[in-house]
């Protein structure tokens, strides 16, 4: 065992198997073991890769519906470039490349991270030595503000429970012979009559509803990318990640990444709770094609060649394809109320 695994061991020694939301919140925050606060999980080095490390054309596209969106806001002279979860701050440095072909909107964007772990910080204080940290979306400040979540949603704690033969149990994380292992104890939750796993997001619509309140009231707008479902549905999706290949959720806690799919019919109910509009939800692949990648591709194509143009297309083809992330991954945008929601959303 490692040393985070004696830990998490020794309190379901004293007090009895661990719910999953609890035993992810070890995992990936524990101040000194966990997987977020130790290391850098990005690249070809890491555990996994996110679409700002695929492609600039991913945070060029987004800037671009930045802009769109601070339009959508009367263009006011300052306001919060909010990031959530920003990674090594690639998507943000290739935004705010975009931003400096609109002066008056670069000039009026204050950026501002929401970031936990001390690594990550790090590498984005070097990309974007400007910003604001904060631990949570509480802390933002009280500006007309965009907001723009990639891959936040999914990292964020989860329960599971199980109806099976009309017995309801809970998932959790137990010792056999000594080891974790993934178990189940009797449970109440009110689940549907279908047998199957029901995968409970308290924690994830609690954010979402804070940030939602923070929106309604300082005026703005959010995007939220991830993978994940329309439409909310059981199944188990909690995986976890290590060189970037699946293994158990057992195997190495705090040294894995540890995430599920987003419901986002259920992420939008919790937006609307606190007081936001879904201006509305697509896939990846039509977000981005109705943004411009294809044009974007092809001109940045055509002073490339060779294996780099090759690359470039690959990467392209890797964000948008249906049986790639294209479909996999949802974008959702988010206003607050009065606001016309920028293109693509609520476009004719």
């Amino acid at each position: 065992m490692n040393p985070l695994a004696k830990i998490i061991a020794e309190d379901i020694e004293t007090n009895g198997p661990m719910p999953l939301d609890r035993y992810m919140t070890l995992c990936l925050a524990h101040p000194q073991h966990g997987y977020y606060m130790t290391r850098d999980p990005l690249g070809a080095s890491g555990d996994f890769t996110t679409a700002p490390e695929i492609s600039q054309i991913f945070g060029e596209l987004i800037g671009i519906w930045v802009v769109r969106a601070w339009q959508a806001l009367g263009e006011p002279r300052h306001f919060a470039l909010a990031e959530l979860g920003p990674g090594r701050g690639t998507l943000m440095t290739d935004m705010l490349r975009v931003l400096s072909k609109s002066p008056k909107c670069q000039k009026a964007a204050e950026v501002h991270f929401v970031e936990m772990s001390p690594v990550l910080r790090e590498a984005q204080r070097e990309r974007v030595p400007d910003a604001t940290w904060h631990g949570s979306v509480a802390s933002l400040p009280p500006l007309p503000s965009i907001v723009i979540a990639n891959e936040f949603f999914d990292a964020l704690p989860i329960r599971q429970f199980e109806r099976h033969d009309g017995k309801i149990s809970e998932l959790c994380i137990g010792l056999e012979n000594g080891m974790l292992k993934r178990g189940r104890v009797p449970a109440f939750a009110n689940l549907s009559h279908h047998d199957g796993i029901y995968e409970d997001a308290t924690i994830r619509s609690g954010v979402a509803t804070a940030l939602a309140h923070h929106l309604t009231t300082s005026n703005g707008l959010g995007l939220i990318i991830d993978y994940g479902h329309f439409r909310s549905a059981p199944g188990d999706t909690l995986q976890a990640m290590k060189n970037h290949s699946h293994v158990d959720i057992c195997e190495s806690p705090g040294e894995c990444d540890l995430t599920s799919h987003v419901d986002f019919q259920s992420l939008g109910e919790a937006f609307t709770q606190g007081g936001m509009t879904i201006a509305g939800t697509v896939t990846q692949g039509r977000f981005l094609n109705a943004m411009g990648l294809e044009p974007r591709t092809e001109k940045l194509s055509q002073s490339l060649f060779g294996t780099a143009k090759n690359n470039l297309i690959s990467a392209s083809e890797r964000l948008a394809h249906p049986t790639e992330m294209g479909d996999l991954f949802k974008v959702m945008a988010v206003t607050s109320a009065g606001l016309s929601p920028p293109y693509p959303f609520g476009a004719q």
